[in-house]
């Protein structure tokens, strides 16, 4: 984002990028903008002035959320209880999920070569296997654990769908208090 914009522009590309995500999550990347720009209480020429096509909007909205995932994993490894920081990661990116509804997947579909997401996937689960390793050598994470299983937990937790956002949400931290409990050392007992 240029340094050179005027408060109230970068306060209307925030609103933007917030409704963006919002009506991609719910009516998907063929959502109109005019739709976008209603929910960000601004006009279509403003959407279009910050970004000049709805994939560099889309890209922007993603962008957002790869940040999103690697600030969670940076707060986990951060946790000076490596076990309390990979259940916070379990925690965090399943709830995460549960607010996407489908929007990762999509952008993905529609413009696979926007953004380099293998760079981002790697520093991810590079760095979760480092927390995980701290973890069983702290004799909290089960010693059978492979970052594969971890891999399954997350495909598992992009499906869990409900009525609502709320009812998504909740299920999904059920779902990760159940995976938490299964990897626990504990359970391998």
């Amino acid at each position: 984002m240029p340094h050179s914009l005027r408060s109230d522009a970068r306060d209307n590309r925030d609103l933007i990028l917030d409704a963006a995500r919002a009506v991609f999550a719910t009516n998907g990347l063929s959502a109109p903008v005019r739709e976008i720009a209603r929910q960000a209480g601004v006009g279509p020429a403003t959407v279009y002035r910050h970004f000049p096509t709805k994939e560099m909007l889309a890209t922007e909205a993603f962008a957002d959320k790869l940040r999103a995932c690697a600030a969670i994993v940076d707060e986990g490894i951060a946790e000076p209880d490596p076990w309390h920081g990979f259940c916070l990661v379990i925690e965090k990116i399943c709830e995460m999920h549960a607010r996407d509804r489908g929007f990762t997947a999509a952008f993905m579909s529609a413009y696979p070569h926007a953004v380099d997401f293998a760079a981002n996937r790697q520093y991810a689960l590079s760095s979760v296997a480092g927390l995980a390793r701290r973890a069983r050598q702290a004799g909290r994470l089960r010693a059978d654990f492979v970052l594969d299983d971890l891999i399954v937990m997350i495909m598992a937790s992009t499906g869990i769908r409900a009525a609502s956002t709320t009812a998504t949400v909740a299920a999904s931290r059920r779902f990760a208090a159940l995976t938490i409990h299964a990897l626990a050392a504990h359970a391998s007992a």
